[in-house]
Protein backbone atom coordinates (compact mmCIF):
# COMPACT_ATOMS: atom_id res chain seq x y z
CA UNK A 1 0.00 0.00 0.00
CA UNK A 2 1.28 3.46 -0.90
CA UNK A 3 0.21 6.46 1.21
CA UNK A 4 0.76 10.14 0.49
CA UNK A 5 1.81 12.10 3.57
CA UNK A 6 0.91 15.71 2.89
CA UNK A 7 3.09 18.04 4.96
CA UNK A 8 1.70 21.48 5.77
CA UNK A 9 2.49 23.27 9.05
CA UNK A 10 4.25 20.16 10.40
CA UNK A 11 7.73 20.31 8.90
CA UNK A 12 9.41 17.59 11.00
CA UNK A 13 9.63 13.80 11.29
CA UNK A 14 9.55 13.64 15.11
CA UNK A 15 6.25 13.41 16.99
CA UNK A 16 4.56 13.17 13.59
CA UNK A 17 1.49 10.94 13.87
CA UNK A 18 0.63 11.14 10.17
CA UNK A 19 4.07 9.97 9.03
CA UNK A 20 4.27 7.18 11.59
CA UNK A 21 0.81 5.87 10.69
CA UNK A 22 1.60 5.91 6.98
CA UNK A 23 4.91 4.12 7.53
CA UNK A 24 3.11 1.33 9.35
CA UNK A 25 0.91 0.76 6.26
CA UNK A 26 3.69 0.41 3.67
CA UNK A 27 5.32 2.72 1.16
CA UNK A 28 5.22 6.47 1.78
CA UNK A 29 5.24 9.47 -0.55
CA UNK A 30 6.16 12.50 1.59
CA UNK A 31 4.77 15.56 -0.19
CA UNK A 32 5.12 19.29 0.27
CA UNK A 33 3.40 21.66 -2.14
CA UNK A 34 4.43 25.27 -2.65
CA UNK A 35 1.13 26.85 -3.66
CA UNK A 36 1.46 30.02 -5.78
CA UNK A 37 -2.06 31.12 -4.89
CA UNK A 38 -1.31 30.89 -1.18
CA UNK A 39 1.87 32.94 -1.56
CA UNK A 40 -0.19 35.60 -3.38
CA UNK A 41 -2.37 36.17 -0.30
CA UNK A 42 -2.18 39.49 1.54
CA UNK A 43 -1.05 38.00 4.88
CA UNK A 44 2.17 36.34 3.67
CA UNK A 45 5.63 37.73 3.04
CA UNK A 46 9.08 37.01 1.72
CA UNK A 47 10.49 36.41 5.18
CA UNK A 48 7.95 33.67 5.78
CA UNK A 49 8.61 32.13 2.37
CA UNK A 50 12.35 31.99 3.01
CA UNK A 51 11.81 30.46 6.46
CA UNK A 52 9.54 27.77 4.99
CA UNK A 53 11.97 27.08 2.13
CA UNK A 54 14.76 26.49 4.65
CA UNK A 55 12.51 24.34 6.82
CA UNK A 56 11.43 22.22 3.85
CA UNK A 57 15.09 21.66 3.00
CA UNK A 58 15.76 20.54 6.56
CA UNK A 59 12.76 18.19 6.41
CA UNK A 60 14.04 16.68 3.17
CA UNK A 61 17.39 15.94 4.82
CA UNK A 62 15.64 14.22 7.74
CA UNK A 63 13.53 12.08 5.40
CA UNK A 64 16.54 11.11 3.30
CA UNK A 65 18.20 9.84 6.47
CA UNK A 66 15.15 7.58 6.91
CA UNK A 67 15.28 6.27 3.35
CA UNK A 68 12.98 8.43 1.22
CA UNK A 69 13.03 11.84 -0.43
CA UNK A 70 10.59 14.65 0.11
CA UNK A 71 8.60 15.25 -3.07
CA UNK A 72 8.39 19.02 -3.54
CA UNK A 73 5.90 20.28 -6.10
CA UNK A 74 4.71 23.72 -7.18
CA UNK A 75 1.04 24.29 -8.04
CA UNK A 76 -2.41 23.76 -6.59
CA UNK A 77 -2.65 20.79 -4.23
CA UNK A 78 -5.57 19.30 -6.16
CA UNK A 79 -3.61 19.42 -9.44
CA UNK A 80 -0.53 17.92 -7.78
CA UNK A 81 -2.56 15.12 -6.23
CA UNK A 82 -4.30 14.41 -9.52
CA UNK A 83 -0.91 14.11 -11.22
CA UNK A 84 0.31 11.67 -8.57
CA UNK A 85 -2.95 9.74 -8.76
CA UNK A 86 -2.65 9.38 -12.54
CA UNK A 87 0.95 8.18 -12.35
CA UNK A 88 0.87 6.03 -9.20
CA UNK A 89 -2.74 5.20 -8.46
CA UNK A 90 -2.56 5.77 -4.68
CA UNK A 91 -5.80 5.61 -2.69
CA UNK A 92 -4.77 6.89 0.78
CA UNK A 93 -3.52 10.24 2.06
CA UNK A 94 -2.70 11.37 5.58
CA UNK A 95 -1.95 14.80 6.99
CA UNK A 96 -2.19 16.79 10.19
CA UNK A 97 -5.09 19.10 10.95
CA UNK A 98 -4.36 22.75 10.26
CA UNK A 99 -5.88 25.89 11.76
CA UNK A 100 -4.94 28.29 9.00
CA UNK A 101 -6.38 31.31 7.29
CA UNK A 102 -9.58 31.42 5.24
CA UNK A 103 -7.67 30.52 2.07
CA UNK A 104 -6.20 27.31 3.48
CA UNK A 105 -9.60 26.38 4.91
CA UNK A 106 -11.17 26.71 1.46
CA UNK A 107 -8.29 24.79 -0.09
CA UNK A 108 -8.81 21.92 2.35
CA UNK A 109 -12.47 21.77 1.35
CA UNK A 110 -11.39 21.47 -2.28
CA UNK A 111 -8.95 18.69 -1.37
CA UNK A 112 -11.66 16.86 0.57
CA UNK A 113 -14.01 17.08 -2.42
CA UNK A 114 -11.30 15.83 -4.78
CA UNK A 115 -10.45 12.94 -2.45
CA UNK A 116 -14.07 11.84 -2.23
CA UNK A 117 -14.54 12.06 -5.98
CA UNK A 118 -11.37 10.09 -6.72
CA UNK A 119 -11.67 7.30 -4.20
CA UNK A 120 -8.86 8.56 -1.98
CA UNK A 121 -9.24 8.14 1.77
CA UNK A 122 -7.91 11.28 3.44
CA UNK A 123 -7.27 11.02 7.17
CA UNK A 124 -6.20 13.94 9.35
CA UNK A 125 -4.42 13.61 12.71
CA UNK A 126 -4.34 16.07 15.58
CA UNK A 127 -0.99 17.71 16.25
CA UNK A 128 -1.85 20.30 18.89
CA UNK A 129 -4.24 21.08 21.72
CA UNK A 130 -6.81 22.43 19.27
CA UNK A 131 -10.02 20.37 19.27
CA UNK A 132 -12.28 20.36 16.24
CA UNK A 133 -16.07 20.70 16.36
CA UNK A 134 -16.41 22.06 19.90
CA UNK A 135 -19.77 23.43 21.03
CA UNK A 136 -18.26 25.52 23.83
CA UNK A 137 -15.20 25.80 26.02
CA UNK A 138 -16.41 23.64 28.91
CA UNK A 139 -14.08 20.66 29.12
CA UNK A 140 -11.67 21.91 26.47
CA UNK A 141 -8.73 22.21 28.85
CA UNK A 142 -9.06 18.61 29.95
CA UNK A 143 -8.85 17.43 26.35
CA UNK A 144 -5.96 19.74 25.57
CA UNK A 145 -3.95 18.71 28.62
CA UNK A 146 -4.60 15.01 27.99
CA UNK A 147 -3.19 15.37 24.48
CA UNK A 148 -0.09 17.16 25.76
CA UNK A 149 0.54 14.35 28.27
CA UNK A 150 0.38 11.57 25.68
CA UNK A 151 3.73 10.03 24.69
CA UNK A 152 5.33 11.56 21.64
CA UNK A 153 5.04 9.59 18.42
CA UNK A 154 8.25 7.71 17.61
CA UNK A 155 10.19 8.48 14.45
CA UNK A 156 9.81 5.54 12.03
CA UNK A 157 12.87 3.26 12.02
CA UNK A 158 12.97 3.55 8.25
CA UNK A 159 10.81 4.54 5.30
CA UNK A 160 10.31 3.08 1.85
CA UNK A 161 8.65 4.56 -1.19
CA UNK A 162 9.02 5.38 -4.87
CA UNK A 163 11.68 7.79 -6.04
CA UNK A 164 9.91 10.77 -7.59
CA UNK A 165 11.13 14.02 -9.05
CA UNK A 166 10.70 17.39 -7.37
CA UNK A 167 10.03 20.77 -8.94
CA UNK A 168 12.41 23.68 -8.83
CA UNK A 169 10.84 26.21 -6.49
CA UNK A 170 10.70 29.74 -7.91
CA UNK A 171 10.38 32.79 -5.68
CA UNK A 172 6.62 32.96 -5.24
CA UNK A 173 6.49 36.15 -3.21
CA UNK A 174 8.45 39.38 -3.37
CA UNK A 175 11.53 39.32 -1.17
CA UNK A 176 11.52 41.73 1.75
CA UNK A 177 14.50 43.12 3.61
CA UNK A 178 14.75 41.28 6.93
CA UNK A 179 18.48 41.05 7.64
CA UNK A 180 18.14 39.57 11.15
CA UNK A 181 15.44 37.01 10.38
CA UNK A 182 15.60 33.67 12.18
CA UNK A 183 16.66 30.77 9.98
CA UNK A 184 14.20 27.93 9.41
CA UNK A 185 14.53 24.23 10.13
CA UNK A 186 14.25 21.76 12.99
CA UNK A 187 17.93 21.81 13.84
CA UNK A 188 17.67 25.51 14.68
CA UNK A 189 14.56 24.80 16.74
CA UNK A 190 16.29 22.11 18.80
CA UNK A 191 19.30 24.34 19.39
CA UNK A 192 17.07 27.17 20.65
CA UNK A 193 15.00 24.83 22.83
CA UNK A 194 18.13 23.46 24.44
CA UNK A 195 19.73 26.83 25.10
CA UNK A 196 16.47 28.24 26.44
CA UNK A 197 15.88 25.40 28.91
CA UNK A 198 19.45 25.29 30.17
CA UNK A 199 20.67 28.88 29.98
CA UNK A 200 18.68 31.67 28.36
CA UNK A 201 15.34 31.01 30.04
CA UNK A 202 16.42 31.37 33.65
CA UNK A 203 15.04 34.92 33.91
CA UNK A 204 12.29 34.45 31.33
CA UNK A 205 9.46 35.51 33.62
CA UNK A 206 11.19 38.77 34.52
CA UNK A 207 12.85 39.60 31.21
CA UNK A 208 10.25 38.70 28.58
CA UNK A 209 8.34 42.00 28.73
CA UNK A 210 11.18 44.18 27.46
CA UNK A 211 12.59 44.15 23.93
CA UNK A 212 16.00 44.81 25.48
CA UNK A 213 16.09 41.60 27.55
CA UNK A 214 13.44 39.57 25.73
CA UNK A 215 15.55 39.08 22.63
CA UNK A 216 17.84 36.83 24.71
CA UNK A 217 15.56 35.50 27.45
CA UNK A 218 12.55 34.54 25.31
CA UNK A 219 12.70 31.06 23.81
CA UNK A 220 12.47 32.40 20.23
CA UNK A 221 10.65 29.18 19.29
CA UNK A 222 7.54 30.84 17.85
CA UNK A 223 8.32 30.47 14.10
CA UNK A 224 9.34 26.85 14.61
CA UNK A 225 6.09 26.10 16.41
CA UNK A 226 4.10 28.04 13.81
CA UNK A 227 5.43 25.94 10.93
CA UNK A 228 5.71 22.72 12.88
CA UNK A 229 9.49 22.27 12.92
CA UNK A 230 8.84 21.52 16.58
CA UNK A 231 5.56 20.27 18.03
CA UNK A 232 3.90 21.96 20.98
CA UNK A 233 3.93 18.64 22.78
CA UNK A 234 7.70 18.35 22.33
CA UNK A 235 8.20 21.83 23.78
CA UNK A 236 5.84 21.21 26.69
CA UNK A 237 7.30 17.86 27.62
CA UNK A 238 10.87 19.14 27.38
CA UNK A 239 9.94 22.02 29.68
CA UNK A 240 8.24 19.60 32.07
CA UNK A 241 11.37 17.47 32.23
CA UNK A 242 13.41 20.56 33.02
CA UNK A 243 10.89 21.56 35.69
CA UNK A 244 11.48 18.26 37.43
CA UNK A 245 15.23 18.81 37.29
CA UNK A 246 15.13 22.28 38.89
CA UNK A 247 12.38 21.57 41.41
CA UNK A 248 13.36 22.87 44.81
CA UNK A 249 16.11 25.17 43.56
CA UNK A 250 16.05 28.93 44.07
CA UNK A 251 17.63 30.01 40.83
CA UNK A 252 14.53 31.46 39.15
CA UNK A 253 13.91 28.51 36.89
CA UNK A 254 10.70 27.36 38.57
CA UNK A 255 8.72 30.50 37.91
CA UNK A 256 10.14 31.00 34.44
CA UNK A 257 9.32 27.48 33.29
CA UNK A 258 5.83 27.78 34.75
CA UNK A 259 5.31 30.94 32.71
CA UNK A 260 6.60 29.22 29.59
CA UNK A 261 4.13 26.35 30.07
CA UNK A 262 1.37 28.93 30.50
CA UNK A 263 2.39 30.49 27.20
CA UNK A 264 2.06 27.13 25.48
CA UNK A 265 -1.42 26.71 26.95
CA UNK A 266 -2.47 30.20 25.88
CA UNK A 267 -1.17 29.44 22.39
CA UNK A 268 -3.62 26.55 22.01
CA UNK A 269 -6.36 28.59 23.68
CA UNK A 270 -6.16 31.36 21.08
CA UNK A 271 -5.79 28.99 18.15
CA UNK A 272 -8.96 27.28 19.33
CA UNK A 273 -10.83 30.56 18.85
CA UNK A 274 -10.14 30.71 15.12
CA UNK A 275 -10.85 26.98 14.81
CA UNK A 276 -14.27 27.53 16.42
CA UNK A 277 -15.09 30.74 14.53
CA UNK A 278 -13.14 31.16 11.27
CA UNK A 279 -15.01 34.37 10.46
CA UNK A 280 -13.13 36.29 13.14
CA UNK A 281 -10.29 36.65 10.65
CA UNK A 282 -12.54 39.12 8.82
CA UNK A 283 -15.35 40.14 11.19
CA UNK A 284 -15.38 41.58 14.70
CA UNK A 285 -16.01 38.87 17.26
CA UNK A 286 -18.75 41.08 18.72
CA UNK A 287 -20.81 42.58 15.89
CA UNK A 288 -21.47 45.84 17.75
CA UNK A 289 -17.90 46.92 16.94
CA UNK A 290 -18.15 46.30 13.22
CA UNK A 291 -18.63 49.94 12.23
CA UNK A 292 -16.79 51.56 15.13
CA UNK A 293 -13.67 52.41 13.12
CA UNK A 294 -13.49 53.59 9.49
CA UNK A 295 -13.08 50.68 7.08
CA UNK A 296 -10.89 52.89 4.91
CA UNK A 297 -7.95 53.90 7.09
CA UNK A 298 -6.29 57.28 7.33
CA UNK A 299 -3.54 56.70 4.78
CA UNK A 300 -1.07 59.12 6.39
CA UNK A 301 -1.40 57.57 9.82
CA UNK A 302 -1.19 54.04 8.47
CA UNK A 303 1.96 54.76 6.48
CA UNK A 304 3.62 56.48 9.44
CA UNK A 305 2.86 53.52 11.71
CA UNK A 306 4.07 50.96 9.16
CA UNK A 307 7.35 52.79 8.56
CA UNK A 308 8.04 53.58 12.20
CA UNK A 309 7.60 57.29 11.68
CA UNK A 310 4.76 58.18 14.06
CA UNK A 311 6.90 60.58 16.09
CA UNK A 312 6.36 58.38 19.17
CA UNK A 313 9.91 57.09 19.73
CA UNK A 314 9.30 53.74 21.41
CA UNK A 315 6.58 52.80 18.90
CA UNK A 316 8.84 53.71 15.99
CA UNK A 317 11.78 51.81 17.47
CA UNK A 318 9.65 48.68 17.87
CA UNK A 319 8.27 48.89 14.34
CA UNK A 320 11.73 49.29 12.85
CA UNK A 321 13.10 46.44 14.95
CA UNK A 322 10.25 44.19 13.81
CA UNK A 323 10.89 45.05 10.16
CA UNK A 324 14.55 44.12 10.52
CA UNK A 325 14.15 40.94 12.58
CA UNK A 326 10.70 39.48 11.90
CA UNK A 327 10.19 39.09 15.65
CA UNK A 328 9.02 41.15 18.61
CA UNK A 329 8.52 40.32 22.27
CA UNK A 330 4.97 39.85 23.50
CA UNK A 331 4.25 43.12 25.29
CA UNK A 332 5.55 45.24 22.44
CA UNK A 333 3.44 43.30 19.92
CA UNK A 334 0.41 44.15 22.00
CA UNK A 335 1.45 47.78 22.30
CA UNK A 336 1.97 48.16 18.54
CA UNK A 337 -1.50 46.84 17.78
CA UNK A 338 -3.10 48.86 20.56
CA UNK A 339 -1.48 52.11 19.44
CA UNK A 340 -2.65 51.49 15.87
CA UNK A 341 -6.19 50.67 16.98
CA UNK A 342 -6.71 53.24 19.72
CA UNK A 343 -4.35 56.18 19.34
CA UNK A 344 -4.37 56.15 15.53
CA UNK A 345 -7.93 54.76 15.29
CA UNK A 346 -7.09 52.35 12.46
CA UNK A 347 -9.14 49.26 11.66
CA UNK A 348 -7.58 46.04 13.02
CA UNK A 349 -8.01 44.22 9.71
CA UNK A 350 -5.69 46.62 7.90
CA UNK A 351 -3.03 46.90 10.58
CA UNK A 352 -3.32 43.19 11.34
CA UNK A 353 -2.39 42.35 7.76
CA UNK A 354 0.75 44.47 7.96
CA UNK A 355 1.84 42.81 11.19
CA UNK A 356 1.03 39.38 9.75
CA UNK A 357 3.51 40.04 6.95
CA UNK A 358 6.11 41.40 9.35
CA UNK A 359 6.03 38.40 11.70
CA UNK A 360 8.13 35.48 10.52
CA UNK A 361 6.13 33.48 13.08
CA UNK A 362 2.71 34.48 11.70
CA UNK A 363 0.15 31.97 12.95
CA UNK A 364 -3.40 32.86 11.82
CA UNK A 365 -5.04 31.09 14.75
CA UNK A 366 -3.18 33.27 17.20
CA UNK A 367 -2.76 36.45 15.22
CA UNK A 368 -6.36 37.29 14.39
CA UNK A 369 -7.93 36.62 17.81
CA UNK A 370 -5.10 38.63 19.34
CA UNK A 371 -5.52 41.46 16.82
CA UNK A 372 -9.12 41.77 17.92
CA UNK A 373 -8.32 41.40 21.61
CA UNK A 374 -5.78 44.23 21.49
CA UNK A 375 -8.25 46.36 19.48
CA UNK A 376 -11.15 45.96 21.89
CA UNK A 377 -13.57 44.26 19.48
CA UNK A 378 -14.16 40.92 21.24
CA UNK A 379 -16.87 42.08 23.63
CA UNK A 380 -15.40 40.11 26.52
CA UNK A 381 -11.90 41.43 27.17
CA UNK A 382 -10.92 44.40 29.29
CA UNK A 383 -10.15 47.46 27.17
CA UNK A 384 -6.38 47.81 27.45
CA UNK A 385 -4.89 50.98 26.00
CA UNK A 386 -1.13 51.04 26.34
CA UNK A 387 0.58 54.33 27.02
CA UNK A 388 3.57 54.09 24.63
CA UNK A 389 5.49 56.79 26.47
CA UNK A 390 5.21 54.91 29.77
CA UNK A 391 6.04 51.63 28.02
CA UNK A 392 9.19 53.19 26.62
CA UNK A 393 10.29 54.42 30.02
CA UNK A 394 9.43 51.12 31.73
CA UNK A 395 10.74 48.67 29.13
CA UNK A 396 13.71 50.66 27.83
CA UNK A 397 14.79 52.63 30.89
CA UNK A 398 18.30 53.38 29.61
CA UNK A 399 17.10 54.21 26.11
CA UNK A 400 19.54 51.79 24.50
CA UNK A 401 16.85 50.12 22.37
CA UNK A 402 15.15 53.36 21.29
CA UNK A 403 18.44 55.04 20.39
CA UNK A 404 19.62 52.05 18.36
CA UNK A 405 16.52 52.00 16.16
CA UNK A 406 15.83 55.74 16.11
CA UNK A 407 19.32 57.22 15.63
CA UNK A 408 17.74 60.54 14.64
CA UNK A 409 17.22 61.12 18.38
CA UNK A 410 20.93 61.06 19.25
CA UNK A 411 20.95 64.66 20.45
CA UNK A 412 17.88 64.30 22.69
CA UNK A 413 18.78 64.04 26.41
CA UNK A 414 17.86 60.81 28.17
CA UNK A 415 15.10 62.34 30.27
CA UNK A 416 13.27 63.53 27.16
CA UNK A 417 13.95 60.56 24.88
CA UNK A 418 10.47 59.02 24.99
CA UNK A 419 8.71 62.38 24.60
CA UNK A 420 11.17 64.67 22.78
CA UNK A 421 8.49 67.29 22.12
CA UNK A 422 8.79 68.30 25.79
CA UNK A 423 12.50 69.13 25.39
CA UNK A 424 13.50 72.78 24.97
CA UNK A 425 15.67 71.89 22.00
CA UNK A 426 12.99 69.87 20.21
CA UNK A 427 12.83 72.36 17.34
CA UNK A 428 16.28 71.19 16.25
CA UNK A 429 15.01 67.64 15.76
CA UNK A 430 11.24 67.43 15.25
CA UNK A 431 10.12 67.67 11.65
CA UNK A 432 13.78 68.01 10.67
CA UNK A 433 15.57 64.72 11.34
CA UNK A 434 12.64 63.02 13.14
CA UNK A 435 8.86 63.54 12.74
CA UNK A 436 6.74 65.34 15.28
CA UNK A 437 4.09 63.07 16.84
CA UNK A 438 1.11 62.57 14.53
CA UNK A 439 -1.29 62.45 17.50
CA UNK A 440 -1.38 63.67 21.07
CA UNK A 441 -0.94 60.39 22.96
CA UNK A 442 -3.09 61.24 25.97
CA UNK A 443 -5.90 62.97 24.06
CA UNK A 444 -6.08 60.16 21.47
CA UNK A 445 -6.28 57.50 24.17
CA UNK A 446 -9.02 59.38 25.99
CA UNK A 447 -11.12 59.74 22.85
CA UNK A 448 -10.67 56.09 21.94
CA UNK A 449 -11.67 54.88 25.39
CA UNK A 450 -14.87 56.91 25.27
CA UNK A 451 -15.78 55.51 21.83
CA UNK A 452 -15.15 51.90 22.84
CA UNK A 453 -17.06 52.09 26.09
CA UNK A 454 -19.98 53.80 24.39
CA UNK A 455 -20.46 50.68 22.31
CA UNK A 456 -20.44 48.42 25.37
CA UNK A 457 -23.51 49.99 26.95
CA UNK A 458 -26.92 48.43 26.51
CA UNK A 459 -28.71 45.08 26.92
CA UNK A 460 -28.21 44.04 23.31
CA UNK A 461 -24.45 44.24 23.73
CA UNK A 462 -24.52 42.10 26.87
CA UNK A 463 -26.65 39.41 25.26
CA UNK A 464 -24.21 38.86 22.43
CA UNK A 465 -21.26 39.11 24.81
CA UNK A 466 -22.66 36.15 26.75
CA UNK A 467 -22.62 34.05 23.58
CA UNK A 468 -19.03 35.06 22.86
CA UNK A 469 -17.93 34.18 26.40
CA UNK A 470 -19.60 30.77 26.25
CA UNK A 471 -17.91 29.92 22.99
CA UNK A 472 -14.49 31.51 23.38
CA UNK A 473 -13.63 32.57 26.95
CA UNK A 474 -11.00 30.73 28.93
CA UNK A 475 -12.01 28.55 31.86
CA UNK A 476 -9.48 29.28 34.57
CA UNK A 477 -9.20 28.92 38.29
CA UNK A 478 -8.20 31.91 40.45
CA UNK A 479 -4.52 31.06 39.90
CA UNK A 480 -4.95 31.36 36.13
CA UNK A 481 -4.76 27.63 35.39
CA UNK A 482 -6.97 26.16 32.69
CA UNK A 483 -9.48 23.78 34.28
CA UNK A 484 -12.21 21.35 33.32
CA UNK A 485 -15.42 23.22 34.04
CA UNK A 486 -17.45 20.05 34.08
CA UNK A 487 -15.96 19.48 37.53
CA UNK A 488 -18.20 21.48 39.90
CA UNK A 489 -15.51 21.53 42.56
CA UNK A 490 -13.31 23.74 40.39
CA UNK A 491 -14.28 27.45 40.29
CA UNK A 492 -14.90 29.23 37.01
CA UNK A 493 -13.38 32.45 35.86
CA UNK A 494 -14.47 34.06 32.61
CA UNK A 495 -12.06 35.99 30.43
CA UNK A 496 -13.47 39.43 31.10
CA UNK A 497 -10.23 40.24 32.92
CA UNK A 498 -7.60 38.27 31.03
CA UNK A 499 -4.59 36.95 32.86
CA UNK A 500 -1.37 38.86 32.37
CA UNK A 501 0.07 35.98 30.38
CA UNK A 502 -2.63 36.36 27.72
CA UNK A 503 -1.82 39.95 26.79
CA UNK A 504 0.33 39.33 23.80
CA UNK A 505 0.42 39.28 20.01
CA UNK A 506 1.75 36.21 18.29
CA UNK A 507 2.90 34.28 21.36
CA UNK A 508 6.58 34.85 20.86
CA UNK A 509 7.51 32.78 23.95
Amino acid sequence: MTTVVWFKRDLRVSDHAALAHAAAQGDVIPLYVFEPEYWAQTDVSGRQFDFVLESVGDLDAALRALGVRLVVRVGSVVDVLQNLKDSLGFDAMISHEETGNAWTFARDLDVAAWSAANGVTWREFTQSGVVRRLNGRDGWAKQRNAFLRQPQVDVPAGLTGPVLSSDDVPRLVVADHCPERQRGGRQMALSLLGSFLTERGQNYRKDMSSPVTGEWSCSRLSPYLAFGCLSGREASQAAAARQREVKGTREGWGGSLKSFQARLAWRDHFMQKLEDEPALEHLCLHSAYEDMRPKVPDAERLEAWEKGETGIPFVDACMRYLAATGWMNFRMRSMLMAVASYHLWLDWRVTGLHLARQFTDFEPGIHWPQSQMQSGTTGMNTVRIYNPIKQGKDQDPTGVFTRRWCPELTSVPDEFLQEPWTWDGSDTVLDKTYPAPIVDVLDAARAARERVWAVRRGAAFRDEAKRVIHKHASRKDPQGHFVDDRNPRRPRKAEASPAKDSRQMGFDF
